[in-house]
């Protein structure tokens, strides 16, 4: 329960439905216990009438006994139907309260966890995969609603109402009250260890859905490579497998859950025999009416749910306590980059890294060693360098994604730290190495980087990216759905979709990450003639580039060799090609590859 103290302050915001909530619950439980008392009286009046009746037979009497009678059952009737109505309208009342106030708190507690998990590092989500946080947002929080909703109602309703009728039947019959109530103690704790054996099985049959819809999930999405190389059989093979499992599990579940209502049924009956035979007794040595008996056995009804529920509210709360602390874990995870609260914008875009290191503090990789350089505005950086050398690391570095362990980078004179998330971010059109595309329109996609941006402001993002004919080529053009990820464009449609997506901002700071890795060389060549462009029109706008050919970067004004998260050489394309190192390795193997296929 430790762990749910944490939503004492959501509980608190809405402490009026709570409260109101507990009201209608404990009118309802009134209304609900009145009619067993009804019921008594009415058996009782019938039992005086039926002897009444003996007395004066074949007399005038017996008419007006008849017709007394029929109004009495009448009224009767009509109090027992009037208190249903009652107890219902008030049950209504509870479930637009306490189950309302679940549902709000469900509301906020996901939209809070969502907030949070967008305010965190990329570090946060290297150390969490996706589908346990899509977990935790989506199944983590249902459960702990069921806790605040149905938990909470039937927790108070179980305490109300066993107070109620267990003083009520104390009143009547104390004796009577003690062996009618000794087996719903048992069924309590029959139902709760019933529920966790079927909560058990629940979860393990969970976990193997999840297994299976994991697996359908990666064959459907690599369907390409399965055809290539025959293995629909094999797939087919592990699914059936993996499906046997699940059925075999589920038909575990079924046979304990085939035990749990005869269980109730058959306790709740031994308490009904207990009421008549100890009750009889008490009838015939005159210490109990009939209608005492009737009384009881409604009682007897009337206390099943809230006994059954101890056992079914108690897992619900062990499962919302669960999944509660797993959501603290997340919640107290804070972001290691701070921000803050306002800053000027980005006025001029000199950048500076001055002996920057940074290791990823999930792996212990150092992928950036004292790393320092200066672009002035207006000009050109070209990255390089073996796969792992720190080049994606580097561009993450400049937006704030990840915190730098040591050194300082310098942006337009003033440091990267002292900037606010917003100006800084907005002034960076950022187009990383792994091109993710909405499951959206193109026109969405690309607009994603400037949300207000119009049809024109978008095509004319596309044509500098290069990427607008072969858009207006699809029957829908710029509303043509891309699919998940982008599954329906080629590698070269996506890299310069993310470039347009990048470019429409009109950034300070241009980023493309070896996004130019899938495009052929003529549309390069008219990608990069669009770029030398818009630095001419943005004259203090600068372009990082990283890029494994060097036809990309040649003409940049200062190109950078990374190799093991070091600076191993630094200049501009001819110095760095009177150099003997892996610069002019690269290049003079890029000429040959060139020339071979010329």
């Amino acid at each position: 329960m430790k762990a749910l103290f944490a939503l004492n302050p959501y509980i608190w915001k809405y402490k009026k439905h709570l409260f109101l909530g507990i009201v209608f619950v404990v009118i309802s439980n009134i209304f609900t216990v009145y009619p067993a008392q009804i019921v008594r009286n009415a058996l009782n009046m019938v039992e005086e009438v039926v002897l009444h009746y003996q007395l004066f037979a074949n007399t005038t009497l017996t008419g007006q006994l008849d017709s007394m009678l029929s109004r009495s059952l009448l009224l009767f009737a009509g109090l027992v139907v009037l208190m249903a109505l009652l107890r219902g309208a008030f049950l209504f009342f509870t479930r637009q309260t306490l189950i309302v106030m679940s549902r709000l708190v469900e509301y906020d507690l996901r939209n809070d966890l969502y907030q949070h998990f967008q305010e965190m590092s990329l570090s946060f989500y290297r150390r969490n995969r996706t589908g346990d946080l899509m977990a935790r947002l989506t199944e983590d929080v249902s459960r702990v609603r069921m806790y605040l909703g149905p938990g909470i109602m039937y927790t108070i309703n179980t305490i109300s109402l066993a107070i109620v009728v267990v003083t009520t039947m104390l009143m009547v019959n104390p004796e009577l009250t003690f062996y009618t109530l000794l087996p719903l103690p048992i069924l309590s704790y029959l139902i709760y260890y019933v529920e966790s054996i079927i909560q058990n099985r629940s979860e393990r049959i969970q976990r193997q859905l999840s297994r299976l819809t994991t697996f359908a999930q990666e064959i459907f999405s690599g369907i390409r490579v399965v055809k290539a190389y025959v293995k629909e059989e094999e797939s087919a093979q592990k699914f059936e497998e993996e499906s046997e499992v699940y059925k075999q599990k589920s038909l575990h579940l079924a046979r304990v859950d085939a035990i749990f209502y005869p269980l109730v049924v058959m306790l709740v009956g031994l308490s009904t025999i207990l009421a008549v035979w100890i009750g009889g007794e008490s009838v015939i040595a005159g210490r109990l009416s009939i209608g005492n008996i009737a009384e009881f056995i409604i009682y007897i009804n009337i206390l099943t749910w809230p006994i059954v529920a101890i056992g079914w509210v108690t897992t619900l709360i062990q499962r919302a306590a669960a999944s509660q602390v797993r959501l603290n874990e997340l919640l107290a995870q804070r972001n290691e980059i701070k921000f803050p609260p306002a800053s000027p914008p980005v006025q001029q875009a000199g950048l500076v890294f001055e002996e920057v290191s940074f290791t990823y503090p999930d792996t212990g990789i150092a992928a950036i060693q004292e790393l320092s350089f200066e672009l002035r505005p207006g000009q050109k950086l070209g990255i390089v360098g073996p796969t792992g050398s720190g080049k994606s690391t580097l561009c993450a570095l400049i937006p704030r994604l990840f915190q730098i362990d040591s050194g300082e980078i310098r942006l337009g004179g003033r440091r990267l730290e002292t900037y606010a998330r917003l100006p800084l971010r907005q002034a960076i059109g950022y187009a990383p190495q792994d091109v993710f595309l909405f499951s959206d329109t193109i026109h969405n996609n690309i607009a994603f980087g400037l949300p207000q941006a119009s049809r024109q402001q978008v095509e004319e993002a596309a044509a500098l990216a290069a990427i607008k004919d072969s858009i207006m080529e699809f029957p829908l053009q710029f509303d043509t759905r891309v699919g998940e990820r982008g599954v329906t464009l080629s590698g070269g449609q996506k890299q310069r979709i993310s470039i347009a997506r990048a470019w429409i901002r009109q950034p300070n700071i241009l980023i493309l990450d070896d996004v130019l890795s899938a495009v052929d060389t003529k549309t390069e060549e008219t990608i990069l003639q669009n770029l030398r462009t818009y630095r001419q029109q943005h004259q203090n706008a600068i372009v990082l580039m990283v890029a494994h050919r060097i036809s990309c970067i040649q003409d940049a004004d200062l190109i950078i060799v990374l190799e093991n998260g070091r600076l191993t050489q630094r200049g501009t394309h001819e110095e760095l090609i009177q150099q003997n190192g892996y610069y002019s390795r690269i290049y003079e193997k890029q000429l040959l590859e060139e020339s071979s296929t010329a």
